[in-house]
């Protein structure tokens, strides 16, 4: 799908080929320079930093709903910018995961909750194609190479020299649900074993006798070094963004129940080097 097409009124557009987020950050800066203002005073008059603006024009950061007012108020753009801003939240389709993709790369710290699917950032290579695979069986083996690709791209966030601190807690079917075959879940058993291993990494698995669960849908919180969280979740219809500080809250609480309810973390630990052994031993038998 085509990336946003709304633009101001006589003002040159950003370029093409830009995401989402960077498409609106790219209109905030042709604005603020038509008017020849500085970042800083675009600050100054929106109640924001330098700082915050520079990310919102890099595309980094999600605008809050008040700063994209303000900037419709600055720039006398009525309501443009909070529909940008909102369609970047609300669009239900893959091709917007690019600017989440982006904002990951900048939070300090992930809270993952995943019910049977292994979150994307712990993933082996082959567990990723079997599910690229089974998600959309029309794209060629070169395509799905390169998601895989994108994929495992991502993963660059945890090895740089202050990785994000994760925490995932992990149902108990993402490790029996079989992706592939064997032999893929036994590698992507012993990737995630050697990911709880890691300082940085805190994994539990919620087991299947915790019973009814806290959250029945998949969800990540983004939090940032400004204190600021994004959450994300994928639905049948795609992926939704909110920055809402009441779902904020509901989320954050739902993951501590979650928290509580899940194996502590040696427990945890334990029981995926326990499933590893089980596809090691059904992947020989093959």
């Amino acid at each position: 799908m085509a990336n946003l097409q709304v633009t101001g009124p006589d003002r040159e557009s950003p370029s093409e080929g830009l995401n989402d987020l960077e498409y609106l950050g790219g209109e905030v800066r042709v604005a603020r320079e038509g008017r020849k203002l500085s970042q800083v005073q675009l600050g100054k008059a929106t109640g924001y930093s330098k700082s915050y603006v520079c990310k919102v024009e890099g595309g980094v950061i999600i605008p809050s709903v008040e700063f994209a007012r303000k900037c419709d108020v600055v720039f006398g753009t009525p309501g443009m910018f909070e529909r940008l801003r909102q369609r970047i939240v609300e669009r239900g389709h893959p091709s917007w995961f690019a600017p989440y993709a982006k904002m990951e790369g900048s939070a300090v710290e992930m809270l993952i909750y995943s019910l049977n699917v292994i979150p994307g950032l712990l993933q082996t290579e082959s567990y990723a194609e079997a599910i690229f695979r089974v998600d959309d069986p029309q794209p060629g083996a070169e395509e799905v190479r390169q998601r895989v690709a994108k994929r495992m791209a991502r993963k660059t966030i945890l090895t740089r020299d202050v990785p994000p601190m994760l925490w995932v807690v992990l149902h108990e079917s993402a490790l029996r649900t079989v992706i592939g075959d064997a032999a893929v879940m036994r590698d992507q058993m012993a990737r995630l074993a050697e990911a709880a291993r890691t300082p940085r990494v805190t994994l539990q698995i919620l087991p299947f006798g915790a019973g009814c669960l806290p959250a029945i849908v998949p969800f990540t919180a983004l939090r940032f070094r400004d204190g600021g969280t994004t959450l994300y979740s994928d639905t049948i219809a795609g992926g939704q963004m909110s920055d809402s500080p009441q779902q904020v809250t509901y989320a954050s609480r739902a993951f501590d129940r979650l928290r509580m309810e899940s194996l502590g973390t040696g427990e945890s630990l334990r029981l995926v080097e326990k499933i590893e052994r089980e596809y090691r031993d059904a992947a020989g038998s093959n």
